[in-house]
């Protein structure tokens, strides 16, 4: 019984037990719970600042608690880290950043940059620097949001459609990162980015394969600055080919599954969708939501390689073995998405005013939320000389070339099921 209660206080299980409470406040009490303010000004944005705060320091606390880490200073060191990340995510709701899909994280990593490579992080600051830790509460927490009636609202089409796209392109992007002498876990997380959904991608299959945080802040930055012409560039695209190969309203449907497919983050495949009009933006954002599902399959299958290969010479290992190797917080994730899913089925979620799920809204908040901190302390750990070296370069040029593959094949699917199929079969 001791052994037990000791295995399941290693940081992988802790992080599942410190996000069910927070799940549960999602489920049971949505409404009652602050969000993220879009300002720093008024009663309330304080509030809300607080609120969360509270909530944080808690999980943090309770956290260091079950893995006997020190408690010392971790107040001060909380309130500065958690000021970045708040900072950065009231940036990144800025209308005019939102609409580019430039995310919290971004700005979470670039001021953490600023602050450690322009002055210095002192020791007081070092408690509550623990990436890792907030990374795993984010995932377990987007879990939630990952619900399979988007699959089903998808239709066959669109989900034959995700499983393509994301089996195609990711072992194209690996096998050309690897090419490109990348190392391995760090071509897991770029091919896992370019072909799902970009940075909730990247950050799973980051913590699934145990890649670098350094080449991760790096690949989730590229991620979201390449997304910016993209937002242009594919409705462009779509009117200047698609018109020639199909009807009107067929070929807006095939450019809403072009571009859900193509760009990796949702905010960005809404507003490049838009562009060419309702019925593409509809469907885009369907597609989008396909394939972001596919994140847990993804780092599932990510997750059973690493822990079954053995060491070179060595005899393939027992289950026992890939289960003590497997990264226990994955199950957190299937669990919530699994959970959710269920009581979205069976009716048990309210409507925003906005129309939208409050539950799984108040989850991706919290992920959101985590998600950022957890980049603020990569930030702080990460030299500017490690994100400019030359492996770097060879990151950069497989990310373009990997995404120049993803639109052409991508463009061929839809093509394929969008164009010919379904409107032969409807």
């Amino acid at each position: 019984m001791k052994k037990l209660i000791e295995q399941l206080r290693v940081e992988d299980w802790v992080v599942v037990w410190v996000s069910i409470p927070l799940l549960l406040l999602a489920a049971l009490i949505p409404a009652d719970l602050p969000s993220v303010p879009s300002t720093l000004v008024g009663e309330v944005a304080w509030y809300n600042i607080a609120f969360l705060f509270a909530i944080v320091l808690v999980v943090l606390y309770v956290g260091c608690l079950l893995l006997r880490r020190p408690l010392k200073g971790l107040l001060p060191s909380l309130v500065v880290v958690f000021a970045v990340s708040l900072l950065a995510q009231v940036v990144a709701k800025i209308p005019a950043v939102s609409y580019y899909g430039f995310e919290s994280v971004f700005f979470s990593v670039l001021f953490g940059l600023l602050i450690r490579n322009v002055w210095r992080v002192p020791a007081w600051m070092k408690p509550a620097i623990q990436g890792e830790f907030f990374i795993k509460i984010g995932v377990v927490c987007l879990g939630a949001t990952i619900l399979f009636s988007d699959v089903m609202k998808s239709g066959v089409f669109g989900l034959v459609q995700a499983c393509l796209v994301v089996a195609v392109v990711w072992f194209f992007a690996f096998w050309l990162s690897r090419r490109m002498k990348v190392d391995e876990r760090s071509a897991m997380i770029l091919s896992s980015g370019v072909s799902i959904c970009g940075v909730s991608a990247c950050i799973t299959a980051a913590r699934v394969a145990g890649g670098d945080d350094k080449k991760l802040s790096y690949i989730v930055s590229l991620v979201l600055i390449v997304v910016v012409p993209m937002i242009y560039l594919m409705p462009w695209l779509a009117n200047l080919i698609l018109p020639h190969l199909f009807a009107p309203e067929v070929a807006e449907e095939v450019a809403g599954a072009w571009i859900g497919g193509t760009i990796d983050t949702t905010s960005g495949v809404a507003a490049s969708s838009m562009i060419v009009g309702e019925v593409a933006n509809q469907h885009a954002v369907i597609i989008k939501a396909a394939q972001n599902v596919l994140i847990g399959v993804v780092a599932f299958f990510i997750a059973l390689y690493l822990s079954t290969r053995g060491e070179k010479g060595s005899q393939a290992p027992s289950l026992g073995i890939v289960w003590e190797k497997f990264p226990k917080f994955i199950i957190g994730f299937v669990a919530a998405s699994l959970v959710f899913s269920l009581c979205q089925s069976n009716g048990l979620f309210t409507l925003s005013a906005k129309g939208k799920l409050l539950e799984p809204g108040v989850a991706k908040m919290f992920s959101t939320v985590f998600f950022s901190l957890a980049f603020v302390c990569i930030g702080l750990d990460t030299r500017l000389k490690d994100i400019i070296s030359k492996e770097n370069r060879n990151v950069l040029w497989s990310f373009l070339a990997a995404q120049t593959f993803n639109i052409v094949v991508t463009f061929v699917i839809a093509c394929l099921l969008f164009g010919l199929l379904k409107p032969m079969l409807g």
